[in-house]
């Protein structure tokens, strides 16, 4: 008790200002739909910003804070080392500083309103509930907050992690053919449909939960709002989903968004580094950090320093390395995602997405025009031509650091309306975006761009079920957007020779035989009564393990038969410990779980409708990551019409209803009905109240 009132009492002193006066919440109407989904509707557009903010805190407070904690430096002191990661990367990538001195021009005025109202949303629920506070440090907010949580999530889908991974391992080889957990994105228009209609498959895969999860609304304001789609926790707007006129989706991209520099350090005086023709003394800050180890908040310094590069880390092999990015050098991705929600064509939309202040994804667009459009962004800085970009670079040389100068929309990857009628990214290349004779010659564009070259499992299917059928029904769309195979042969990029796994000899390994013999008949289906499937998710599983323990993924040398048959033992190991049974369906070790509830559930790494699972209880594996929102938009004669699921419900709260009613039908790949109209709303309505 005596923890709340301190808390209550620390909140109290902050929430007295009259900055955070402006919105009346009688003036917001949020209702419940039976899904407990949030429909908000307000006067203006700010407003609009208060009641998605104070929905989404009733529905997951907790994790709106974990994504907003790092900018403060707190979430080590909640959820510990974990949580001191994310917070020395805001640190490292200076997301302070940067957003301290754009901010004040870079942002439009009707934008801070905005900006300011979800704060005072966050502030208010705040106020009203001090017990779900998880940091003093935390509240209140401000728009400036808002804008740092942004950058250093964009910065980290830019390949921070990745970068920091090889820094620290002192493995600098470059990542080329990178195969992520990734999304998809599928669009289709009447070239391709039988009815004439246009498709959108909007189908991210990310956490099921925890930060960077997807929360599903509805946004309405009078000031031409209307947008319906999924945002990730803490967001202020709608970040994939439609609006009345036109609709769009991302996934990531994984172009040259970084460069690592290695320094040429003095041999005898400490933080010199040689640059241009002369020695430099790195900057050097100490940075404090709190970590939760053991219910007790452990005090931790760490040493950070600065080049002229940017920020610097030291690797364990001894070396000095400097780290730069694009998605730093921009704050707008925010009000980009707002325009994007607010525009009612495609000169409006393009308008938005060439600020490129969304600088490190793919998107993918359709509308009530009949067009479809993909783009892959980026923020690219004008490189030297001279250097290798795709590998370390030297530090030595001013002629590698590159300035404020990007390329403009103009230049990057687009395409539109190819006369095939279909449009696909799966995270794989761009050059592979379309038919093959429509596709993009790389060498039209900048080489500097690093855009990825490769395909994988998810793309191959795809674009093979496009060029092998004709004109398709908006069925055959929803079928292909819910595929559980795997393409033949098995996709090879993150892990080359990968099909030899398929193809052993039963009898050179009699004690691996029902298990060999498991996979060379697998049908490459990964449904729940499959036993193939089983063998094979739990043989990638090991490979992944193993490689990236090694430091091999998603990189490595090709798989071998010998190394093959060492994960196979560990494969058997598992079953015969946990099922007594080589012969086990794939739901029932895999499966999808919240509370009391557990369900078989399809899917595999990689597939289509990718599901990513990892170790839980009595051996099975609990589905943690892929089909995290799914979205299927149509553009017809009556309108826009939208279906969609998520993997639990609308509500993190175990009290609630919507804690896991959506479960079941996610299971099934069934999707709800959803409506941008009303009237539709409140034939639905469960609740109808303000946010207060």
């Amino acid at each position: 008790m005596t923890k709340y009132f301190f808390s209550f009492f620390f909140l109290s002193l902050f929430f007295t200002s009259s900055i955070f006066a402006q919105i009346n919440p009688d003036n917001i109407t949020i209702i419940r739909d039976q899904w407990g989904v949030p429909h908000i509707y307000a006067k203006t557009d700010a407003q609009v910003a208060y009641g998605l903010a104070w929905a989404s805190a009733e529905d997951d407070f907790e994790t709106i804070q974990e994504t907003l904690l790092p900018i403060r430096g707190g979430l080590g002191a909640v959820k510990g080392v974990e949580g001191a990661v994310l917070d020395f990367a805001a640190h490292l990538i200076e997301v302070n500083e940067v957003v301290d001195k754009k901010y004040a021009t870079d942002i439009s005025p009707k934008f801070k309103k905005i900006l300011d109202a979800y704060s005072q949303g966050m502030n208010d629920f705040a106020k009203k509930h001090p017990k779900r506070v998880l940091s003093k440090k935390m509240f209140p907010i401000n728009g400036k907050d808002v804008i740092k949580g942004y950058t250093l999530a964009l910065t980290l889908l830019s390949g921070l992690p990745g970068d920091l991974q090889k820094i620290v391992s002192g493995k600098m080889e470059a990542i080329e053919n990178r195969t992520p957990m990734g999304s998809n994105a599928f669009a289709v228009n009447s070239n391709k449909t039988k009815d004439g209609e246009t498709y959108l498959a909007i189908n991210p895969h990310q956490p099921l939960e925890g930060p960077y999860s997807w929360y599903e609304a509805h946004l309405v304001s009078q000031e031409g709002m209307n947008v319906l789609g999924a945002t990730l926790l803490g967001g202020m707007h709608i970040t994939v989903g439609a609006n009345e006129n036109l609709a769009w989706t991302h996934t990531v991209n994984h172009a040259d968004f970084s460069d690592i520099y290695k320094l040429e350090m003095h041999k005898h005086e400490k933080n010199k580094y040689f640059y241009d023709g002369k020695w430099e003394t790195l900057e050097v800050r100490k940075v404090k950090l709190k970590v939760k180890i053991l219910g007790l908040k452990i005090g931790i310094k760490r040493k950070m320093y600065r080049s002229k590069h940017g920020p610097v880390l030291k690797s364990k092999n001894g070396n000095f390395y400097a780290l730069k990015f694009t998605a730093n050098q921009t704050i707008g991705g925010a009000e980009q995602w707002y325009m994007m929600n607010k525009a009612k064509n495609f000169k409006e939309f393009k308008t938005a997405v060439s600020r490129l202040g969304v600088c490190t994804t793919n998107m993918m667009y359709t509308d009530n025009q009949d067009n479809i459009f993909y783009a892959s962004l980026g923020l690219f800085p004008k490189r030297n031509p001279k250097y290798d970009w795709k590998k370390v670079l030297p530090g030595h040389t001013s002629e590698v650091v590159w300035g404020n100068d990007f390329y403009p929309f103009e230049d990057i990857f687009q395409i539109k309306n190819p006369k095939c009628g279909y449009l696909g990214n799966s995270n794989n290349t761009p050059f592979h975006a379309t038919a093959a004779a429509e596709d993009i010659d790389p060498s039209t564009i900048n080489s500097t761009f690093g855009y990825m070259t490769g395909d994988n499992n998810r793309s191959i299917r795809y674009f093979d079920w496009m060029k092998n059928e004709g004109k398709i029904s908006y069925e055959d769309f929803k079928r292909i957007k819910f595929d559980t195979k795997w393409h033949t042969p098995a996709e090879v990029h993150s892990f080359p020779n990968l099909e030899l796994l398929l193809n052993l000899d039963p009898n050179k390994y009699p004690d691996l035989a029902k298990i060999i013999t498991h996979l060379n008949s697998w049908n490459r289906e990964t449904d729940i009564e499959n036993m193939g499937a089983t063998i094979f998710n739990l043989s990638y599983h090991f490979i992944h393990k193993d490689r990236n323990k090694n430091g091999f993924f998603p990189n490595g040398p090709p798989l071998t038969e010998p190394y093959l048959i060492a994960r196979l033992k560990e494969v058997k190991k598992h079953l015969k410990k946990h099922f007594k049974s080589e012969d086990v369906p794939l739901g029932e070790m895999q499966r999808h779980i919240r509370g009391d509830k557990s369900i078989p559930m399809w899917g595999g790494p990689n597939v289509i409708a990718a599901m990513y699972g990892k170790p839980y209880k009595k051996g099975r594996f609990k589905i943690f990551a892929g089909e995290s929102y799914v979205s299927l938009v149509r553009f017809t004669k009556d309108g826009v019409q939208i279906e969609s699921i998520v993997p639990y419900g609308a509500s993190n709260d175990p009290k609630s209803p919507h804690y896991d009613d959506q479960m079941e039908k996610y299971s099934q790949q069934e999707l709800k009905k959803m409506s941008l109209k009303k009237e539709d709303v409140l034939k639905n309505a469960t609740r109808t109240y303000h946010p207060k």
